[in-house]
């Protein structure tokens, strides 16, 4: 059966980048709150601090492992079916954080709630790019940027009410996830399946030979014209990931032990960066699409390493803190993951789309959680130290993903609407591989 793309229903596509771009609000609340929940089951239902560390370890490595899978099950069986599913998955593993006394329960809550958050990430993210037109992909995109910054504060906001509360604290800061899984997923039966989707399954059934119905094997993501950007997005991200992780897990500790800001302090210092990080994610969004992307790359690249070169260079101080605080907002917000995932979704055809989205998410996560375990002890023999080391690395993502995508390459969006016979057949066309 042929699909008839006038026959598609075609929902408003910034309805579509809200809806599946709450996967980050998702992903960015579920982290923030299981590192203040459990600090609080703590002192209520006595988890240990040992198992506080097993917990936080395997929610990144489930989230880690679940953007693998599913970014393939997604290029394997379509968006929606995944993208209901792991929605599903996740409200499960956020009631059993929410209701579970023991650490067997928290654990599959824990692991069912990364697992499902993982899964959805590239599916969602493909979605919105297969919704969106060459003249707003990049700013719906951008959008769901906005949305994990969302999540953050959220999720702060009520910890600083609910903090006092004991375990209702808790499970109140997880509730409010599962709540929003729940809206998020009756708001996704509105999404229909992704044209493009439908498109190059329906032409790899019946043998026709496109690009996007072609390209479906994982290993064409190791061979011209893919290797490239994919390697190069592995590098830039899981770079400048490890930088921004270490902020993220270690930056209270930072400043309270090194530089000695109270923690009340700290947190403001971090509330009040974050509305200067909205602002540059939303000029993002109003530049992304436009021909002067990799000039602001280039400058929230400079920006971006001015916030890690602040420390190394300055030490450690309530100034140096905050300088490193306001560069990184406003760097981060052109140089960092916004702009990855722009490139991933436009670098790669449809059926290998959200494979490579979940495949460079997941390395990401991997790497930072490994740099994670010896942190500590880098920060213990020099915080300066460490942050110039930091800096290095990041410098080293952001150098790879300039000569990359310096030169503005053609979309692989473009390439599929333009190509019928780019590509030999091949004998087992008709099946999506996986």
């Amino acid at each position: 059966m042929t699909v008839d793309s006038s026959a598609v229903r075609h929902p408003n596509p910034w309805w579509v980048g809200i809806v599946c771009g709450m996967a980050s609000y998702i992903d960015a609340a579920t982290i923030v709150a299981t590192g203040i929940a459990l600090v609080i089951y703590q002192h209520t239902i006595g988890v240990t601090p040992d198992q506080i560390g097993i917990l936080s370890g395997l929610l990144t490595l489930s989230i880690a492992i679940g953007a693998v899978f599913g970014g393939r099950l997604g290029d394997a069986f379509g968006r929606r079916r995944v993208f209901l599913v792991t929605m599903l998955v996740v409200i499960i593993g956020i009631a059993l954080l929410v209701f579970g006394s023991s650490f067997p329960a928290l654990l599959i809550g824990v692991i069912l709630a990364g697992l499902g958050t993982g899964a959805d990430l590239p599916v969602s993210l493909s979605t919105i790019s297969e919704a969106a037109s060459e003249k707003n992909r990049g700013a719906i995109i951008g959008l769901s940027n906005i949305l994990w910054v969302v999540g953050i504060l959220g999720t702060i906001v009520i910890a600083t009410f609910a903090g006092g509360m004991g375990r209702v604290g808790g499970q109140l800061l997880f509730g409010q996830v599962g709540i929003v899984a729940a809206l998020v997923f009756l708001a996704r039966l509105t999404i229909p399946e992704s044209p493009f989707w439908l498109a190059a399954r329906d032409e790899r059934r019946r043998g026709v030979v496109t690009v996007r119905a072609d390209r479906s094997s994982v290993r064409d993501l190791l061979r011209k014209p893919y290797l490239g950007p994919f390697l190069a997005l592995l590098v830039f991200y899981a770079l400048t990931n490890v930088g921004a992780n270490t902020g993220g897990q270690f930056g209270t500790y930072l400043a309270v032990n090194v530089a000695g800001i109270p923690v009340a302090l700290n947190s403001a210092i971090g509330l009040a960066s974050f509305p200067i990080g909205l602002l540059a994610g939303l000029w993002f969004m109003r530049i992304v699409d436009g021909k002067h992307r990799m000039t602001y790359f280039v400058f929230g690249a400079i920006v971006l390493l001015l916030g890690y070169l602040t420390p190394a260079v300055l030490g450690f101080s309530l100034p140096t803190i905050i300088a490193m605080n306001l560069f990184m907002g406003v760097g981060g917000a052109f140089a960092f993951e916004g702009i990855m995932k722009v490139w991933t979704q436009e670098s790669f055809p449809t059926l290998l789309r959200t494979t490579a989205q979940g495949a460079v998410i997941a390395v990401a996560r991997v790497v930072a959680a490994l740099l994670a375990f010896v942190t500590p002890a880098l920060i213990a023999v020099s915080p300066q130290g460490l942050y110039a080391v930091l800096s290095g690395v990041v410098a080293i993502g952001l150098i790879v993903a300039w000569f990359a995508f310096r030169k503005a390459g053609e979309s692989q969006f473009v390439t599929e609407s333009l190509s019928t016979i780019a590509v030999e057949p091949e004998a087992d066309a008709a099946p999506i591989e996986s």
